[in-house]
């Protein structure tokens, strides 16, 4: 009676099973997996090890763990839910036809989490025509079930050696669909293989190439990425100049349907030490996404950008809105070559040059080979967004060929035309003050009120400078806010002293308030400096007069209507106020007001750098309060935008009694 009491609960177990997932549980076959481990079978199935409906991440993951060197994923009849996995070394998996590999509902949940991952490993072969790694994207994108996080990846290859990656579709993860990073810093990926590949509906990118050596990516679609920036079909963004992007092919790709750009090059973060990148796409096609088709943004001075060549030969690239091809860098370095494609244009000029806003460099290093660009509307086919004022443009020459109503008509790119249909903005040049020890004293005695500078939202990083006597208790309350759907973490903040040693340091939580308190050591001018990364932040209390500093640049902003006033020292016979919105589709207005309160000056729609410009016969004998006002645009995009002082020191203040004025 015992024996058929344990087959029935057995029976009913199974049946239950079977009921709640649609699929019965097998058994491991012990005998098969017996002869893996004892070297007797160089060939094995996933399926050997055991199959359970609701979480097969146990018996996938050991079947990857016993070494065998070709594991097939089967056909159970049921998607293998799983839980992360881990890649081993040395060993080809092939996923079956019809296969499905899915994210279990309610796990991954660590910020890293992803679906596969290969961390230091090597001679990976991952086969899969007809089948998918499939996460579950709305989920991580709600905020009461999940942290926010971009970085929950179909597959993540880290540091990895010969890794080929064959005919799968990997479709909404929490990140990418494919990330080539690091596990281990300075360990470049090399030799990697991603053919015959769909990346769909992924949160952050399709595919995010962080550093590789001896890339291959061949006949594959990158399409849907939708979810937190930068939402490109491909991103190549290193992180530090240590990592690579050398000998890197794209071909026969298409990159369509993108919240973001097609196909991205973000190589701030590598310089003139880095190792010069090899980039080329060998007929690729963007279509239908609502960035360029094609961006290359490198650091803005030939110390600060990597040197190398990118090659775009034949091709297709489309743009419905923005331009087809948006170049930030500087002449000499990464130099861009295209030859023997098509460029289709649509609502914008199709190809846009830009200087960053820490341009002093020539601006181009851009040829054009056979080009054919098509665009229906008659007007300049390029434009020059120069943020960083007066910067010109060289480099830039080649064939391009116009196309417009079945007419195609050959434009030699001489410097005569290019001086057409590029203009430099004609800018004084009047240098920066240094703050470098300068000692500053406040103008006034204000009151904490007249201190808050709650509508001045400091983009990414910036600082402040505030006056405090040797004793004072100082407080300061900082708010945190996100911009867009980035991700945020807590930002530093970091307080040195008129010695410049560290006197406070803490952290204000992501979408949230704090406040940095410390006891002044010394009478002086106190440096706050803070890094909200992608996100903002503003001070919105203080007890001591504090200045935005513009210490070597702009004083990046970010939907900050307001009065900032500054300082016009006596006998300043010439300064200028530089005001810039972000690239084509950001905009700021401004007003300059003199120090009786006068608008002596007005800009509206501005995306480039424009400059106000006061030249006085007789300087004034005393000081003088200025402002600038900053308010919404009146017809363009209002969100990033930077004030840049000249001539005069670059602090800003939230009232005229908080500004800071040079010691005497």
């Amino acid at each position: 009676m015992i024996g058929i009491s344990a087959v029935r609960v057995s029976l009913v177990c199974g049946l239950l099973l079977t009921l709640a997932h649609g699929q019965e549980a097998r058994p491991a076959n012990a005998a098969a997996v017996a002869e893996v481990a004892a070297g007797q079978r160089a060939e094995a199935l996933a399926s050997w090890w055991g199959f359970d409906p609701a979480d097969a991440t146990a018996s996938l993951q050991a079947a990857i763990d016993s070494g065998v060197p070709k594991l097939t994923v089967d056909q159970v009849g049921a998607p293998w839910t799983v839980r992360p996995i881990k890649l081993a070394s040395n060993q080809e998996i092939v996923f079956a036809a019809g296969v499905e590999v899915r994210a279990k509902e309610g796990e991954f949940k660590g910020t890293n989490d992803s679906l596969f991952t290969a961390a230091n490993r090597e001679n990976i072969v991952l086969r899969g025509y007809g089948a998918t790694l499939r996460m579950r994207r709305a989920d991580y994108d709600n905020p009461e079930l999940y942290k926010k996080a971009e970085w929950r990846h179909c597959l993540a290859i880290r540091s990895c050696t010969n890794v080929q990656v064959l005919g799968l579709t990997l479709a909404e993860s929490g990140g990418d669909g494919i990330y080539l990073g690091t596990a281990t810093r300075g360990v470049t990926n090399k030799d990697i293989v991603i053919r015959d590949v769909v990346c769909d509906r992924n949160y952050r990118q399709g595919i995010s190439v962080i550093t590789a050596e001896n890339l291959l990516i061949a006949n594959t679609i990158m399409r849907g990425t939708g979810g937190t920036a930068p939402q490109a079909g491909i991103d190549f963004e290193p992180n530090h100049p240590g990592e690579r992007l050398v000998n890197v092919v794209m071909r026969d790709c298409l990159s369509e349907d993108n919240n973001g750009c097609g196909y991205v090059l973000y190589l701030r973060p590598l310089n003139a030490t880095s190792e010069p990148i090899s980039v080329r796409f060998e007929n690729c096609r963007a279509a239908n996404n609502r960035g360029s088709a094609f961006a290359l943004t490198t650091g803005d001075s030939p110390e600060l950008a990597v040197d190398g060549t990118v090659e775009i030969v034949g091709g297709t690239f489309a743009s419905p809105k923005p331009a087809v091809l948006n170049v930030s860098k500087p002449a000499n370095r990464s130099l861009l070559t295209l030859t023997d494609c098509t460029l289709v244009a649509g609502e914008a000029p199709p190809i846009a040059f830009a200087s960053g806003q820490h341009s002093d460099q020539p601006v181009g290093g851009v040829t054009f080979a056979n080009c054919i660009l098509v665009d229906p509307v008659a007007r300049t086919p390029m434009i020059y967004i120069d943020r960083g004022g007066g910067v010109p443009l060289a480099g830039i020459g080649g064939t391009l060929v116009l196309e417009r109503d079945g007419e195609r008509v050959p434009v030699e790119l001489t410097k005569e035309r290019l001086a057409e249909w590029l203009p430099v903005t004609a800018m004084r040049a009047i240098p920066r003050v240094s703050l470098a020890g300068k000692s500053f004293r406040p103008l006034g005695e204000p009151t904490p009120a007249q201190c808050a500078f709650g509508h001045a939202w400091l983009r990414r990083t910036g600082a402040y400078l505030l006056h405090a006597q040797a004793g004072d208790e100082v407080s300061l309350g900082l708010r945190h806010a996100q911009v867009g759907r980035y991700q945020g973490n807590p930002a530093p903040v970091v307080v040195t002293g008129p010695d410049g040693a560290a006197v406070q340091q803490g952290e204000i939580p992501f979408q949230g308030e704090g406040t940095i308190t410390f006891r002044a050591p010394a009478s002086g001018v106190y440096r706050v400096a803070v890094d909200a990364r992608q996100n903002r932040m503003a001070l919105i209390a203080s007890t001591h007069p504090a200045c935005l500093a513009g210490e070597g640049g702009p004083v990046r902003l970010i939907h900050s209507a307001g009065d900032y006033y500054f300082h016009v020292p006596a006998g300043t016979r010439e300064f200028a106020v530089r005001v810039a919105g972000e690239g084509m589709g950001e905009a700021v207005r401004a007003e300059l007001l003199d120090s009786a309160g006068a608008v002596v000056q007005e800009a509206d729609d501005v995306v480039q750098t424009h400059q106000f410009e006061i030249l006085r016969e007789t300087p004034p004998a005393a000081g003088e309060v200025w402002c600038l006002r900053l308010s919404r645009p009146a017809t363009i995009a209002w969100e990033d935008h930077a004030v840049d002082l000249r001539g005069i020191p670059p602090l800003l203040a939230p009232s005229p009694e908080a500004i800071l004025v040079p010691a005497e």
